[in-house]
């Protein structure tokens, strides 16, 4: 087990697997490098693989303090300073995403050679600009019944994210292993930094990338509307857009071999 300590003393969880071009993968909301489990193996034959639990989640410590979108860039920032990476594939799934463009719009493309983006839209709640929010937490209101699911049902919560983010039936065996990582997350940090997630709007950030971009789109998502994550593709300059046709907002799980595919040809074409 590693571990690095970030700049204000918080002990991060970080694992690296294989050889190749360094492919950093952030995961999303509550969620931990577990996630990966159908995704190491192979990208490992031809990456070098970066992967860490955020502050609160899994095996990284569970402060009270720093839950916010731009504390945790800045905590991807310690780690890759801390290992001494440079011309790094940062990918982010879901919440991950916005945390890599919050480290952009921070720090530039310091560190970052390519962007992956999967299947996040660049606005959480819905308005009259706006209608791809997040189905499940779209405006203020939603987010207090979110919080208040998380807060008296931890356990319910973390199963039925499960179910939300896969389109087909998942396995018991699947809803257990996926939900016992999301419940490392303590209620009260998952409510934290969803408090501040959702209140971010990236839009004008993205024809600002100058960053070569791949950007992963789940048709069968009911996280989000594809037109959602989709935008993020048409918006930064250059974009590739790949769509998984058979997958909801889990795509690296439930279609893992074109996933795999996808992104360590991304990783190391030109």
């Amino acid at each position: 087990m590693a571990f690095i300590t970030t700049n204000d003393g918080v002990k991060l969880y970080y694992e690296i697997h294989g050889e190749g071009k360094p492919l950093l993968m952030l995961p999303g909301w509550t969620c931990t490098t577990a996630f990966w489990k159908k995704n190491v193996e192979a990208l490992s034959r031809s990456c070098k693989l970066i992967l860490m639990d955020m502050r609160g989640h899994g095996r990284s410590d569970k402060p009270e303090r720093g839950h916010r979108i731009s504390r945790y860039a800045m905590d991807v920032k310690n780690l890759l300073d801390a290992l001494g990476f440079t011309d790094v594939a940062a990918l982010g799934w879901s919440m991950g995403a916005s945390v890599l463009w919050s480290y952009i719009e921070l720090f530039g493309g310091d560190r970052f050679g390519k962007l992956i983006c999967v299947d996040q839209s660049p606005s959480q709640y819905t308005g009259p600009d706006w209608v791809w929010g997040q189905n499940g937490c779209y405006d203020a209101e939603m987010f207090i019944r979110v919080s208040y699911d998380t807060k008296y049902d931890p356990r319910g919560s973390a199963e039925r994210l499960v179910y939300n983010c896969l389109y087909g039936k998942p396995s018991a065996e699947d809803v257990q292993y996926l939900a016992d990582a999301i419940s490392q997350c303590p209620a009260d940090i998952r409510i934290a930094i969803m408090r501040d997630h959702t209140n971010l709007d990236w839009r004008d950030l993205l024809p600002s990338i100058k960053i070569p971009t791949l950007v992963c789109v789940a048709r069968k998502s009911t996280v989000f509307d594809w037109r959602g994550s989709a935008y993020v593709g048409e918006k930064i300059p250059g974009a590739r857009t790949e769509f998984f046709e058979e997958a909801g907002h889990m795509l690296f799980w439930e279609e893992p071999e074109h996933f795999n595919r996808v992104v360590a040809d991304f990783v190391n074409g030109d």
